[in-house]
């Protein structure tokens, strides 16, 4: 940072005054004189230097210096968990938001387009200096702007020699415009490709709720890395291909009949963008649900079935390494079973719900509570328990904290039609019921061997197969 200065006037003619301010570490400090409480402030940091270059985008964060295979230059950025004070300076942590937006202006050779979050609201040519100084190629300046609160790793520029197409979706919230924003050479297989993504809307729209962001529109970007959920410009480089990069995450061939960066990043439009974790420590918020919005969809389009083999095929993801929720105020992300075991947690709770008009009503009631504001682990948990009547709480603290699976102990008594049930490989504390899909008999079931008396349809349903479907535990 060269300077910053604080002005109550815009643009900066006057009654500016250059604010002190000293680095410690990787942080600026910034003494701000007294204002009135109310007023609206204006500063301005002026700074220069050579940002990180991400060496394994998105995973690696930082700037992405790429061509394209015309050999175009091919730009852009990723900086989830890094942080966005990688490359430009600010309140680099989830907690606080812009509330009324963002917006974003660059200057590129006037052969390229740059593209970022929101709508582009202006666009103009420099033919003759930039900085006072001559150039010899024009260059354009792009402004974009977004009207709704956003991340900070989420305001991101794609620079490159792109090509445009445009389509509307009828949802929610009205009209919603459709922009695809894809290389040339690339055009017709993104038209073919990009057809999945209406039905997706549709999909979300009905299970969470309108698209949080109309105000901005919905736009796919192809980008020089795989994939990101940029609010309203979802990073998109899975190929044109279906699966994840072209192979199936659950290991059933199910996750090869849609494209999973068009479903699982645009998910995050609801989980993640509009509703985002205070703490990085409970990016479950953001992962878990974003996860089983992949067996809703895979519902949506192939049935309950399909759904349900494409959920438990993700088991085979979970490594129980360490706890899903990471440690609090380091800027840490806990395990990255929040993806795999996250979902499967969420099965748990859909089974035990037993109701999937109450589990819809629990999932758009979190996208209109929270909607566009930051959370805890523990507002997301104290509303679900709410929702569903259930207590949950144990659930919440056996997989989001530890590592072990629960084990069902079962002994089935024919004759007598009664199950002897309890947990074991869990602490004292747990309780996860177990609820037949077709029955009203709900199995509190403790760590303390109990007996059931369940009717002979259900004695016939409780089979080692049908528990371990319904819910991620092992049973005995």
């Amino acid at each position: 940072i060269d300077s910053i200065i604080l002005s109550s006037t815009y643009p900066l003619l006057k009654s500016c005054t250059l604010i002190p301010f000293f680095k410690k570490e990787g942080i600026y400090l910034i003494t701000l004189p007294n204002t009135n409480i109310g007023n609206k402030e204006i500063i301005r940091i002026y700074y220069h230097g050579k940002p990180k270059e991400a060496i394994k985008p998105p995973w690696d964060g930082g700037w992405v210096w790429q061509k394209d295979s015309l050999g175009n230059p091919w730009v852009s950025v990723s900086c989830q968990g890094l942080g966005a004070s990688c490359w430009y300076p600010c309140k680099d942590l989830q907690s606080d938001e812009p509330d009324k937006g963002a917006s974003l202006e660059v200057e590129v050779p006037d052969t390229l387009v740059c593209i970022s979050n929101g709508r582009e609201i202006n666009t103009s040519i420099n033919k003759g200096n930039i900085h006072g100084q001559p150039i010899n190629n024009a260059l354009k300046l792009f402004k974009w702007e977004v009207k709704n609160p956003i991340n900070n790793y989420d305001i991101i520029p794609y620079i490159g020699k792109y090509t445009n197409f445009t389509d509307t979706f009828m949802g929610e919230g009205g009209k919603l415009d459709l922009s695809y924003w894809v290389l040339p050479y690339n055009l017709d297989k993104a038209k073919k490709q990009f057809t999945q993504v209406k039905p997706m809307l549709q999909c979300f729209e009905h299970w969470f709720g309108k698209y949080p962001f109309y105000e901005d529109s919905y736009k796919l970007v192809e980008a020089p890395y795989l994939g990101m959920e940029h609010q309203s410009a979802v990073a998109y480089g899975n190929g044109y291909q279906n699966g994840y990069k072209g192979t199936d995450l659950s290991k059933t061939g199910l996750g090869l009949k849609w494209d999973f960066i068009i479903v699982h990043e645009s998910g995050h439009e609801w989980f993640g963008n509009s509703i985002t974790s205070k703490d990085l420590a409970d990016m479950w918020i953001h992962e878990s649900f974003t996860m089983y919005s992949e067996v809703l969809y895979m519902q949506w389009i192939f049935g309950e079935e399909a759904a349900n083999d494409y959920c438990i095929g993700l088991r085979q993801n979970i490594q129980n390494d360490k706890p899903i929720i990471g440690p609090y105020g380091v800027n840490k992300e806990g395990s990255g079973d929040m993806y795999y075991k996250g979902a499967n947690m969420l099965h748990n709770i859909r089974h035990i719900i037993n109701n999937d008009s109450l589990f819809r009503e629990m999932l758009r009631g979190l996208n209109t509570t929270f909607y566009h504001q930051t959370v805890t682990t523990k507002q997301i948990e104290d509303y679900m328990i709410a929702k569903s009547g259930f207590d949950l709480q144990p659930i919440f603290n056996h997989y989001l904290t530890t590592v072990s699976i629960p084990h069902l102990k079962v002994k089935l008594n024919i004759k007598q039609s009664t199950a002897s049930l309890y947990w074991t490989n869990c602490s004292d504390e747990f309780i996860m019921p177990i609820v037949i899909p077709f029955s009203s008999n709900i199995l509190k079931i403790n760590t303390k061997n109990k007996i059931f008396n369940l009717s002979k349809q259900e004695m016939n349903w409780f089979t080692k197969k049908n528990l371990e479907r319904g819910y991620y535990i092992e049973v005995e």
